[in-house]
Order: structure tokens, then C-alpha cells, then sequence
């Protein structure tokens, strides 16, 4: 039995990597479900529950927020963190190479969701070493764990958001312009969040395209030349950009450039 129970607590990298990850996108996502005064009460909201715990939200209600931000989880992957950017970028990368059919979106998602991982592992075992593990070992309550939680994320957020999309979501939120980036509130910097990857998805997605696009232009105007209009350029085309990718050794020049595009925090 005791071995059981150690074997149990007993967790491999790759899996405690991938546990911090998702601890880290429901953690803060959870402080901004929570009421707005649950927030400002003391250090649990889990009356009855945690020692010293008088007030807060009951345990059914905890409950059916924990549920409903489970369900959410796959949201939080793609707005939370650079998943967007990435899977946006290799898309785009297989139009331009005219691989719809040869690179299926399970491969595309399945790329997209390791480098996430491998980006926001710092994130994740931030969020595991700070608030998580406090938290299990009833050293702080959840509120406090949630807050704990919420700066790493924020900080990743804020290292990758243009201050134009934030000052623009923050108007339309209503918040005053004096304030700092880190004390706007977590949906202002979540939105300016993801108006920011799409802007940065596209302006990388654009310098792929140009390569192949040029290749497109060219075989076009000889096939035109020649006269053989009838023959569609992707059936010609498509050699000599796979045969450019490889050349150049283009699934390592995109991964370091998306990488490399994630600024530290």
C-alpha cells in the first residue's frame, strides 16, 4: 500500500510538464470567474473545507465553476497561450506550399500543441511550483492560489501584446488610460492577448507565403509562354517548392522563427 501510494505521487517530467501547462490556463481563468468580492475575501472559499475558511463561495458552486471551466479548457489552450500563432502560421505555410490534402489538420494541430508546450513549460511550472503546490499542501487558499497563479500568465501575456492592442481593448473596456499594462484587468490583457497573435500570425504567415508565391508567378508565366494554359501551375509548382523547403531545410527555419518570435518575460 505504501508503495502504491508513492508510486503514485511519483510523476514523470513530460507529465508534470503537461499537467503545469493546463493548471496554468485554468488557474488564472478561474480568478476571473470568481465574484468580484469573493476576490477581495480571505485566503479560501472553501467554507468548511480549508481551516479557518468562514465565508465564500460554497462548495457546489465551486463545483459547477471548476466544471464549467474544464469544458472550456480547450478555449483557454488557443486564447491563452501562442497555440493560435503557431497553428495560424502552419496553415498558412501549407497553403502556400499547396499541401492541403498531403498535410492533414491533425498534423498541423498536433505541431501547434507540442510547441505550445515547449513555450509555455516556464508558465506551467511556474504556476505548478508557486501556486499549485501550495495550495494541495494547505499552505494557501484557492483565491490566493488563483491570484499566485494569474502573474506568470499575465506576465507571458503581456511580453507578446503590442501596447496599441492594449490601450485599444482597454478603451473599449472602459478602463482608465493612466494605468499600468500589469493592472488592467485580466480580460483586457486576455483579448489584447489574442488580437495580438493574430497580428503577429499574419505578418510571419506573409514572409512564408512570399517564396512560394514567387515560384507560383514564375511557373505561370512559362506555362503561359509555352502556350499550355490547360495545365494547372500547382501540378508543376508543387515539386520545385518542396524541393526549395527541403533544400533549405524549412521545418527548422519555421520552428525557429516561431519560437524565436516569443518574446521573454
Amino acid at each position: 500500500m505504501t508503495l502504491a501510494v508513492r508510486g503514485a505521487r511519483v510523476m514523470s517530467h513530460p507529465r508534470r510538464t503537461a499537467l503545469a501547462v493546463a493548471g496554468a490556463l485554468v488557474l488564472p481563468l478561474l480568478l476571473v470567474a470568481l465574484p468580484a468580492d469573493a476576490q477581495q475575501q480571505g485566503p479560501s472559499i472553501l467554507p468548511g473545507v480549508i481551516p479557518g475558511s468562514t465565508q465564500g463561495m460554497t462548495v457546489k458552486s465551486q463545483i459547477l465553476v471548476l466544471m464549467t471551466l474544464l469544458g472550456l479548457l480547450p478555449v483557454m489552450v488557443m486564447m491563452m497561450t501562442s497555440f493560435t500563432r503557431f497553428v495560424i502560421v502552419l496553415s498558412l505555410l501549407r497553403q502556400a506550399l499547396g499541401l492541403q490534402q498531403g498535410l492533414p489538420n491533425r498534423i498541423i494541430t498536433g505541431i501547434a500543441l507540442i510547441l505550445t508546450i515547449l513555450v509555455m513549460r516556464p508558465v506551467g511550472e511556474a504556476v505548478w511550483r508557486d501556486a499549485f503546490l501550495p495550495y494541495d499542501k494547505d499552505k494557501i487558499g484557492l483565491e490566493q492560489a488563483l491570484r499566485i497563479a494569474e502573474v506568470p500568465v499575465s506576465r507571458f501575456m503581456l511580453a507578446q501584446t503590442s501596447k496599441t492592442s492594449l490601450a485599444q481593448v482597454a478603451h473599449l473596456a472602459g478602463e482608465p488610460a493612466n494605468l499600468a499594462p500589469e493592472q488592467r484587468g485580466f480580460t483586457v490583457k486576455l483579448a489584447a492577448f489574442v488580437l495580438s497573435e493574430l497580428k503577429t500570425a499574419f505578418q510571419i504567415g506573409a514572409m512564408l507565403f512570399i517564396p512560394f508565391l514567387i515560384i507560383d508567378l514564375v511557373v505561370s508565366s512559362v506555362l503561359m509562354a509555352m502556350g499550355m494554359m490547360m495545365l494547372s501551375p500547382l501540378v508543376i509548382s508543387l515539386p520545385f517548392k518542396l524541393l526549395l523547403f527541403v533544400l533549405v531545410d524549412g521545418w527548422t527555419l519555421t520552428v525557429n522563427t516561431l519560437v524565436g518570435s516569443i518574446h521573454g518575460y
